[in-house]
């Protein structure tokens, strides 16, 4: 009977878009195309690439020419004045904070006295990786990959060891090149496996170059002995006492597209068509031994996992509130032009004879022009400034509304007068969604960014990086700065009372001060140098204090 599917997934928000829909049987709309045409592609990847390119041509103004694209003609006129751009840039700036800092547990009382060794080595360790972080640039790194991550709901990071650097470096990957091979039973928490990073390289005929398939795929397996059924150990760095089986293979390898045949994905891709890649020492990528027990890829999903691998787009709720607004933006476009130039209807007027054609030439009205006219003529003016200002009174009230639904309030935006805040509490309450936002994606985040640092460490003492000590990996986390002004003068008064009165010790007065904005890279550090001043400040012994020679 023709009956249409009603499909709930992590991408069906976008079912109401006739891209995606057409996605429900697999087959991915022709405007699509090449990025979910190609036959390697595996299903379950299809609407997920098909809703990353939504979301990025909202994000660059194209939705109405992806929409004209799909069958509406009438799309070719909207008008995108980039609302999605200004939701996901200001979600990432609350998100990031003013600042990232690495901490490692322990690492600010290796200034106390009879401090011991466990808190040098976190101290030690922390200026190690906030060492690598600089020199990596690992917060620019971080503002791209996490503007794909609420634009788009995910992210993808890659570590490599670098020997000609003596470091890991870091990388960032478009998530629609991420295709993990996940179990049908396993959990979306879980890691996977089997990583694909994959991605088609276009023809170029000016070069003889035709189109072809990259694949780089890391895998867990068993480390290969050459002893039959034997099974090998390794002592890995960060575990020497514990034995481990378990390594990583990486290939890298290139298939030219006449080679596939329909029906071989990404994971089914004939290895004896396959083209590998080759290193600078000459070691060619063909289940390379990383000597590592792990995946260097790391996938950052926007949203907690919730039976999903993938995150979801903060624009997720709130898409069909953009379009309507771009909708009625385009309406107020129309409008302020018959305002601008009204339309209007002469009577009784006399019009100027073409001398070639024979036929009245059309009027024009322009500043100073006069109009004669006849006994009982009339100038009627349409007048839509009325409509003009009912909808511009409508495209306010979505923007609130989409703003309310994205839980980015008005003070967020930038778009509330000061004045008319009545009062301090009254704006920290209209902030709760804001902060509740955060605190979620965060959370998200927070293991994933305590999982890279784990692999930094891992990695540097797998390549024996120099100053990178041999022993179990010493936690560490990714901590983000305040995502609101604070009163900072306030939180400067309540440390100040607080240390004097003994009520909080010197280190949580720095903290404090260090999440309120102030500029101060090192807690331990700033203890030490505050204390060193007092010493030096205290006065000595006067001469009546001092003992005498006869006493």
């Amino acid at each position: 009977m023709g009956l249409r599917t009603f499909l709930t997934d992590a991408w069906s928000w976008l079912n109401y878009k006739p891209a995606m829909a057409s996605t429900l049987d697999g087959r991915p709309h022709r405007a699509l195309a090449p990025e979910v045409q190609a036959s390697w592609l595996p299903d379950d990847a299809i609407r997920r690439l098909a809703a990353y390119k939504l979301l990025g041509a909202y994000d660059s103004n194209q939705a109405g020419e992806l929409a004209a694209l799909t069958g509406n003609e009438a799309a070719a006129e909207r008008r995108e004045f980039g609302d999605p751009s200004v939701l996901v840039d200001t979600a990432l700036a609350h998100l990031l904070g003013k600042t990232q800092q690495i901490l490692v547990p322990g690492a600010e009382h290796a200034g106390d006295e009879g401090a011991g060794p466990e808190a040098v080595a976190a101290a030690e360790m922390q200026q190690r990786l906030r060492d690598w972080a600089e020199a990596e640039l690992l917060p620019l790194r971080m503002q791209a990959a996490e503007r794909k991550a609420v634009l788009l709901g995910d992210a993808v990071y890659l570590l490599a060891w670098d020997p000609a650097k003596g470091r890991v470096t870091l990388r960032t990957y478009d998530p629609g090149f991420y295709f993990p091979v996940l179990d049908d039973d396993a959990d979306p928490g879980d890691y996977p496996r089997r990583v694909h990073l994959a991605w088609e390289v276009p023809e170029d005929a000016r070069r003889g170059i035709k189109a072809r398939v990259r694949r780089i795929t890391f895998e867990l397996g068993p480390i290969a002995s050459g002893l039959g059924h034997r099974e090998a150990m390794r002592r890995y760095p960060w575990a020497p006492e514990r034995p481990s089986p378990t390594t990583c293979y990486l290939s890298d390898a290139e298939w030219s597209v006449d080679d596939l045949r329909h029906g071989q994905t990404l994971d089914e891709l004939p290895l004896d068509k396959a083209d590998f890649r080759t290193r600078p020492d000459g070691q060619v990528l063909d289940r390379l031994d990383l000597m590592i027990d792990f995946i260097p890829v790391l996938h950052v999903s926007n949203t907690v996992a919730d039976g999903e691998h993938f995150g979801q787009s903060m624009l997720a709720k709130v898409m069909q509130a953009l379009d309507e607004l771009a909708e009625t933006d385009t309406d107020s476009a129309r409008a302020s032009a018959t305002t601008g130039a009204p339309i209007i209807g002469l009577a009784g007027a006399r019009a100027e004879v073409d001398r070639v054609t024979g036929r009245p030439k059309p009027l024009a009205v322009q500043p100073g022009t006069i109009f004669q006219l006849a006994d009982g003529g009339r100038m009627d003016v349409l007048d839509t400034s009325s409509q003009l200002a009912e909808l511009r009174a409508r495209v306010e009230e979505i923007r609130d509304r989409a703003a309310v639904n994205a839980r980015l309030p008005a003070v967020s935006l930038g778009t509330v007068d000061p004045s008319d805040v009545p009062s301090g509490y009254a704006l920290q309450i209209s902030l709760g969604p804001l902060d509740s936002m955060v605190d979620s994606m965060r959370l998200a985040r927070a293991h994933k960014y305590a999982l890279l640092l784990k692999m930094v460490q891992r990695l540097h003492q797998a390549g024996r990086a120099e100053g990178w000590p041999i022993g179990p990996t010493l936690p560490a986390r990714l901590v983000f700065g305040p995502h609101m002004p604070t009163d900072r003068q306030a939180i400067l008064d309540e440390v100040v009372k607080g240390v004097g009165a003994g009520v909080f010790s010197l280190e949580t007065g720095i903290r404090m001060l260090q999440d309120a904005g102030y500029p101060i890279e090192d807690a331990r550090e700033e203890v030490v140098r505050i204390t060193a001043r007092a010493a030096s400040a205290s006065p000595g012994p006067t001469e009546r204090d001092r003992p005498s020679s006869a006493s």
